[in-house]
């Protein structure tokens, strides 16, 4: 159980990190002359990596029952 939390928690490390670096070359590109569909690829694997995230955080929150 500590294992899987633990992989748990670095995928969303890695994640993270991937999403930040994203965002930046994302950047970087809207700022010059940029190949749109490389652009709108970019945008989509974001936002894909957005959900992801998303989906392992609510693993990690214990379920509380009201």
């Amino acid at each position: 159980m500590i294992a899987d939390r633990e992989a748990l928690l670095r995928r969303l490390h890695e994640l993270r990190t991937e999403h930040r670096d994203l965002d930046t070359v994302i950047a970087r590109l809207d700022s010059g002359p940029v190949d749109q569909l490389q652009l709108q690829r970019l945008k989509k694997r974001k936002l894909k990596l957005k959900d992801e995230i998303a989906w392992l955080d609510s693993q990690l929150l214990p379920d509380i029952i009201a």
